[in-house]
Parts: structure tokens; sequence; C-alpha cells
């Protein structure tokens, strides 16, 4: 793929991985309860873990959406694959049911951003990434009643405006309100458009890969399939290993 920037795809290929290899413990400890001395999804480690996967995720998706012929198709495509999961996991895993998952921002970013686009391209790009960043980090805990970043509390939000569980924006009522999968779009939008702006300052000439990174580069073409199916191909290769 001579016409493609293979940093992209080996980074979203590496990605990948790691969310496969995350989502593989969290199915061995988790759902088929075998312990594990060093995998706990509240330890810092696991933390970090999962947070660089998401971010490293959706930091790519924002930059490769100036990369895409057709992003509405892309962003309609990717909504249609969340449905799906959702779907899927109210009918066969209530328990671990998807309401508001990575990939339901992943969707809705693509197509905000497909409409706020003339505005989005009338910012310069280095203010706009840092911008950004500080509205990322400062609305890093709005989900759960603060602004601040991680541990870093800045302020309580008034609980009035979770009453009405706006989930999807980043508002839920946490009293009857639970995802097993949630990323709502704030603050989550703003690590995305740091993406759409940082490939405004940075992109490399497209290329064929190195040879040795051509498979990693593989698997990060084709994320969303493989996204779709790796939690029913790693639950059922487990189920298989416990009959």
């Amino acid at each position: 793929m001579k016409n493609r920037i293979w940093a992209v795809d080996a980074l979203r290929g590496l990605a990948l991985l790691n969310m496969l290899a995350y989502h593989a413990m969290y199915d061995w400890v988790y759902i088929f309860g075998h312990p594990s001395g060093w995998y706990d999804i509240f330890s810092t480690p696991c933390h970090v873990w999962q947070q660089y996967i998401c971010w490293s995720f959706l930091l790519l998706s924002g930059y490769s959406f100036s990369l895409a012929k057709n992003p509405w198709k892309n962003g309609l495509v990717t909504a249609g694959c969340a449905v799906v999961l959702s779907a899927v996991t109210i009918l066969f895993m209530p328990g671990e049911a998807i309401w508001f998952g990575v990939l339901h921002l992943n969707a809705c970013a693509v197509l905000l951003t497909c409409l706020v686009r003339p505005a989005l391209e009338r910012l310069p790009a280095a203010p706009a990434l840092a911008g950004c960043a500080a509205l990322f980090a400062l609305t890093n805990q709005l989900p759960w009643g603060y602004l601040g970043f991680e541990r870093w509390h800045l302020a309580a939000v008034p609980d009035a405006l979770y009453r009405a569980n706006l989930f999807w924006l980043g508002l839920p009522d946490l009293t009857r309100f639970a995802s097993a999968d949630y990323f709502p779009l704030l603050p989550w939008v703003f690590l995305f458009w740091c993406g759409v702006f940082a490939a405004r300052l940075w992109r490399p000439a497209p290329g064929a890969p190195p040879r040795a990174l051509a498979p990693l580069c593989a698997i990060g073409r084709h994320t969303l399939p493989l996204y779709m199916l790796h939690q029913p191909v790693i639950y059922g290769a487990l189920w298989l290993l416990h009959l």
C-alpha cells in the first residue's frame, strides 16, 4: 500500500494488539474467574495500559480523519457497528452491556467533525491542538462529577446537570446508568480533535512499510472488522479451553 502512511497503520496495529491482550486478560480474570497476581483493572498499571490503548486509538482516528476519502461513510459504518455491538451485548451479555463505548464515541466524533469541519479548518493548528488538549484535561473527570484530570479534581460539577442522564454527552446519572465500556463525547472528542489538528502539523510521506513491520501495518489497515470480531473469538477460544 504505497499510497498509505505506514507509520499510522503500524501504530494502529500496535494499539489493536494491545487491546486484544487487555481484553483477553479481562475475559480470563473477570468472566472465567481466574485469579491474577498482576491484572487488576482498578490498579494503576492496568489503568495506564487501558488509557494508552484508548488514547492511541482516538488520536490515530482523529489523525486519520483528514486522510479519509469519505469520512461520512466511515462514520456511518462505524455507527452501524456500534449499534450491532450494543444489541449483541444487551441480548447475550446483559451484565456486560455496552451503551456508549469507544466505537459509539468514534462514530459520533467522526460525524460531528464532518459537520464542524469548516470551522475547525479555520483555526490555527498549533493553538487549536493545545486548546483541545487543555479542554480534554479539564473535562477528563466530567462523567464522574468533577472538572479535572484523573485524580486531580479542580471543582465539583452541579448535580442538576446529571439528572437528565445525558450519558452520551458525558453527563450520566450514575444512579441509573452503567455501561461495560463507556466513552462519552466529553471529554473524548477533544482528544479526537487533537489528532485532527496534529495531522495538519505533521504528515510524513506515504510509502511502503519496512518488511518487518508489514504484518503490523496489515493489522492496522483492518482495525474495525478485527475490533468487531475480537471479543467473540477470544471468548469462544477461552470457552473451548474450559470445556
